[in-house]
């Protein structure tokens, strides 16, 4: 079988790459070993905003109380919300494999494996399989017969990640979770503990926190969201600690007894001792790439700690092998980070001349409740670079929309250059945030300065707002501060 382009795995990277080499021209194959979509869409990023819409619903139900509503809860059962969130990955995934067939591109379900720079061994998966979420363990296996053989001008890999699992942590995705065995969880446990303060371990925190876990947060750094800007992670402190989770920052897991029906952490901060006792433990420290056994290293691609090495429009240093999406090891493991990738390399491949990314105007989004969201220069950013910059912040309680929908928790900070007024950041915490942040990343990316945002005429009233008057801020004239 020969195409123009193949694709190894149909994950946000690997079908938009497909679709976007098939929009321009080219005939093209994807090769998944499990379902459309990849983990993101359906043991990631989907099925999890799942879990949070419902969590959100949750909680919010409870004020009907100020109504003079009552709400029994006795019945309440969260497989029928991991259910739901199963559902709605199903639709995504008939989805994806509808924008395939759309674009013409052939589909074939199997594990890939390079036998040359333009060919690939295909093993194919039975249509019953429950594929691991990690790729084969060696670069070596045994040809068979029913093995398919595709050849391509151009290969793009597109294989995404894994949870990383740290030693004495292993998951049983029983007691010891992955964020995968989490999302299969059709019971939730009495109590969890959490290793890992990032993204993963806060949105799971939330949800679990909200429908009636003991959640504990466990991390190393001496603060949550450790990549965010300080001013975001001290808020989100306060915001966990008011929901009842208990945070231990600075703290590091040395070792782990599940012995018994439960486990037991030994945690240890600054030469002291705790143990703690839960029913589960959620171990969300990142994540790794799936480049084992796609022979790669047989070929000689370059690669680093198991990251392959790219340019600027994903190709390795071995012609006509691309790479993009989490097992490249210079942008963040990103799901539209990695559809992105998937369109430059396609469009590359297709002789167009495509923009790299810049990596300060790649958004960054945690949806639990406070939402957070950023892009570009955070306050230590911009100390240690020198920049000559403004910082300025608007609290949400400032536009009225917040207070009439009881969601004024929350600020947005912008950051400005001194002299220019050129945008160099935003942070945003607070209700919506995650939408709200690319109202600042296009002015941004379009070279608008903070004036220009200013002097926009935003809809009354909306959360909006916010951004119009931290703008407004920034040159010292906010109408309500």
């Amino acid at each position: 079988m020969k195409y123009d382009v193949a694709v190894i795995g149909a994950g946000p990277g690997g079908y938009v790459s497909a679709i976007r080499a098939s929009q321009l021209g080219k005939k093209c194959v994807v090769i998944e070993k499990d379902k459309p979509g990849g983990i993101c869409l359906n043991w990631g990023c989907i099925p999890s905003k799942s879990l949070i819409h419902q969590a959100e619903v949750f909680c919010e139900a409870k004020k009907l109380s100020a109504f003079g509503a009552k709400l029994d809860t006795t019945d309440f059962k969260y497989e029928l919300v991991q259910k739901s969130s199963r559902k709605v990955t199903e639709k995504i995934t008939r989805g994806v494999s509808n924008l395939l067939k759309k674009n013409k591109i052939d589909y074939v379900r199997g594990e890939a494996c390079f036998t040359s720079p333009h060919s690939l061994q295909i093993r194919k998966s039975s249509e019953d399989s429950s594929a691991s979420e990690g790729m084969p363990s060696t670069d070596s296996r045994e040809s068979r017969s029913d093995d398919l053989i595709i050849e391509a001008d151009n290969i793009i890999v597109a294989t995404g990640s894994s949870p990383r699992e740290i030693p004495n942590f292993e998951f049983d995705e029983e007691k010891v979770l992955s964020s995968t065995g989490i999302l299969k969880m059709q019971t939730i446990p009495k109590s969890l503990i959490i290793l890992g303060a990032g993204a993963i371990g806060m949105e799971f925190a939330y949800v679990m926190n909200s429908f009636g876990v003991e959640v504990t947060i466990v991390e190393m750094l001496d603060r949550v969201l450790p990549l965010e800007d300080e001013s975001i992670s001290s808020f989100m402190k306060k915001s966990f600690t008011q929901k009842g989770i208990n945070l231990y920052l600075g703290t590091k897991a040395t070792k782990l007894d599940k012995e018994g029906k439960g486990l037991r952490l030994t945690i240890e901060k600054e030469g002291t001792s705790e143990v703690l006792v839960a029913d589960a433990m959620l171990v969300s420290v990142g994540r790794v790439p799936n480049t084992t056994g796609i022979g790669l290293e047989k070929l000689g691609v370059l690669m680093e700690k198991g990251f392959v090495q790219v340019d600027d429009y994903g190709m390795t240093n071995i012609k006509g092998i691309y790479a993009i999406g989490d097992i490249v090891g210079t942008t963040p493991q990103l799901a539209h980070v990695a559809s992105k990738e998937g369109e430059i390399a396609a469009e590359h491949i297709c002789g167009k001349h495509p923009h790299s990314i810049d990596r300060l105007a790649i958004p960054s989004a945690v949806y639990c409740q406070p939402e957070v969201a950023s892009f570009g220069y955070n306050s230590h950013a911009i100390e240690q670079n020198k920049i000559p910059a403004k910082v300025s912040e608007f609290p949400y309680v400032g536009a009225g929309k917040t207070l009439a929908i009881d969601k004024a928790d929350g600020f947005v900070k912008l950051i400005t250059h001194q002299d220019t007024g050129e945008i160099l950041g935003a942070h945003i915490v607070g209700h919506n945030a995650t939408e709200i942040i690319h109202i600042l990343l296009l002015a941004s990316s379009k070279e608008l300065l903070n004036n220009d945002v200013a002097e926009m005429i935003f809809a009354h009233p909306t959360v909006s707002e916010t951004v119009m008057e931290v703008a407004r801020e920034s040159d010292g004239w906010a109408i309500h501060k």
